[in-house]
């Protein structure tokens, strides 16, 4: 194979990643962010060149924004409203479980069913779980917009290092 065969397959894998990546980041199940920037880093170093390290330390910064931002938010979110981390895990659990019994809409009602059965157990309160469950739900979507987001800008900047890089060779 010559050298332009293998740079092109790398990149249709890196892309094909990019979406395993992004779907990472909705579906708490897949890794998310650390799939763009190890693809990337890949990428970075079977194609060499400026183009490609430049897209991969802007992919690395923001991965490092978008992960550490959704956490700190989210974790604070949380913890003011006094919610542990325990029934999240039930409602990943639960999503988990969901997948099986309910082919593709299994994981978010799966999660929402957990998340609230597990936060009304704890309040030994219906009503205060279902709104314990609705704070941290709302905590952890605007953790995954934001996480999402800057994925996004990823990959943007992405496909724009391979649009410089080919166009260049």
């Amino acid at each position: 194979m010559d050298s332009l065969t293998v740079q092109i397959i790398v990149t249709v894998l890196v892309g094909l990643a990019y979406i395993v990546g992004l779907v990472g980041i909705i579906v708490p199940v897949l890794p998310g962010t650390i799939t763009l920037v190890i693809a990337t880093l890949i990428w970075a170093i079977v194609i060499g060149g400026w183009p490609a390290w430049i897209a991969f330390a802007i992919v690395l910064v923001l991965g490092a924004i978008g992960m550490t931002t959704s956490y700190v938010l989210t974790g604070r979110k949380l913890n003011r409203a006094d919610v542990p981390m325990w029934p999240i895990y039930v409602g990943i659990a639960a999503g988990i479980i969901g997948i099986f019994v309910i082919p593709f809409l299994g994981l978010p009602i799966g999660f929402v069913l957990g998340l609230c059965i597990a936060e009304a157990l704890r309040q030994k309160d219906l009503k205060k779980g279902l709104n314990s469950a609705w704070i941290a739900m709302k905590a952890l979507g605007l953790g995954i917009i934001i996480e999402f987001s800057l994925a996004m800008l990823s990959t943007i900047t992405f496909a724009i290092a391979v649009v410089v890089h080919f166009v260049t060779v």
